[in-house]
């Protein structure tokens, strides 16, 4: 009668096969995990950023010129100039406050958004080919759109990139309530 001695080589070697192929599989997982939620938190903080310049463009809307001037590109322009006032210590007539939303999209798109682009302009079709696109019809009828987006990647880590800009725009709000 013989009596089992253990586990052979090949049996451990096998269970450790087993084991880094797991290992690996977790770790792809878990990185893939990690870049949506990057993704998600940019994207949330894009429209975020879209919803307030619409609200505020609603609310100063005698000013729509000083908004749809706005076409920012942080890797060409990496630090904004501030507007010639802040409107901290006085009144601000419409025009100087435009000028400090318009400062202030640029800001947050400038810290909060990998070389971000804003841009405000009369777009009837924002979307071409099932993807949002930088370039604006400019038709005088067409609605106010706020556009908002990033230089993002590809889940294999090369840069994710649209024809026109190289900036791939994550988001489009059209502003209600603004009249041609």
């Amino acid at each position: 009668m013989r009596v089992a001695g253990g586990f052979t080589l090949i049996e451990v070697l096998v269970a450790v096969l087993v084991l880094a192929v797991g290992l690996v599989g977790g770790t792809a997982m878990q990185l893939h995990a990690m870049r949506a939620r990057q993704e998600s938190a940019l994207l949330s903080t894009a429209v975020q950023a879209a919803a307030a310049m619409a609200e505020r463009i609603r609310a100063n809307a005698g000013q729509r010129p000083v908004y749809l001037s706005l076409d920012y590109d942080a890797a060409i322009e990496p630090t904004p100039a501030p507007p010639r006032s802040l409107c901290q210590d006085t009144a601000c007539a419409p025009a100087a406050l435009a000028a400090l939303d318009v400062y202030e999209l640029k800001r947050m798109v400038r810290t909060s958004l990998p070389a971000g682009r804003a841009r405000v302009c009369r777009d009837a079709h924002a979307w071409h080919a099932g993807r949002l696109r930088w370039p604006c019809s400019a038709a005088p009828g067409a609605p106010v759109v706020v556009k908002i987006g990033w230089r993002g990647k590809n889940p294999d880590g090369t840069p994710l990139a649209d024809d026109d800009s190289g900036v791939v725009a994550g988001v489009a709000m059209a502003v209600a309530g603004v009249a041609p």
